[in-house]
C-alpha cells in the first residue's frame, strides 16, 4: 500500500480508503438499511489486511447505518484503530447546539470516542452562509 503524509499533521494515510456509501445489503429488495454485516465485515478486514488505514462514511449513508456497520466492522477485525472520516449533516443544522448533536450520535453509531477527520457534507452557497456562518460551524 502506498501512503501520503498528511499536510502538516505527520501522519501516513493510505492512498486508498475505502467508503462506507455503497455496502452489501441482505435483502433482495436492496433495502439499503438492511446491511450485510458479515460481507461488510469481510470487506473491511480484508481492507485493513492489505494496508488501507482511512475509511470514509457519512451521516445520511444507507439511511444513518454505514457509520453503525462501519463501528461494528471494525471491533470484529481485532485489528488497530484506522483512521475515520465521517462528515456532518450540514442541511440538518437549525441550531448552533445541533453541530454537537449530530456529532455525539455519530460517535455513538461508530462505537469510538474521536473522528479524526470530520467534514462539513453537501455545502453549497446558501448552507455556507445560512447554516456555516449563521451557526458558526
Amino acid at each position: 500500500m502506498q501512503y501520503r503524509k498528511y499536510g502538516k499533521t505527520g501522519e501516513m494515510v493510505s492512498a486508498l480508503s475505502l467508503g462506507m456509501m455503497r455496502l452489501p445489503t441482505a435483502s433482495e429488495e436492496g433495502n439499503s438499511k438492511d446491511i450485510d454485516q458479515a460481507a461488510t465485515n469481510e470487506m473491511v478486514k480484508l481492507a485493513l489486511e492489505k494496508g488501507v488505514n482511512y475509511f470514509d462514511t457519512a451521516y445520511p449513508y444507507h439511511g444513518g447505518q454505514s457509520e453503525v456497520a462501519l463501528g461494528i466492522a471494525l471491533r470484529e477485525s481485532g485489528l488497530p484503530r484506522p483512521f475515520i472520516a465521517s462528515k456532518s449533516p450540514v442541511w440538518l443544522i437549525e441550531k448552533e447546539e445541533d453541530f454537537d448533536r449530530y456529532l455525539d450520535e455519530q460517535l455513538e453509531r461508530l462505537g469510538v470516542d474521536y473522528i479524526d477527520f470530520y467534514l462539513l457534507h453537501a455545502l453549497d452557497a446558501d448552507r455556507w452562509e445560512n447554516k456555516v456562518q449563521k451557526f458558526n460551524l
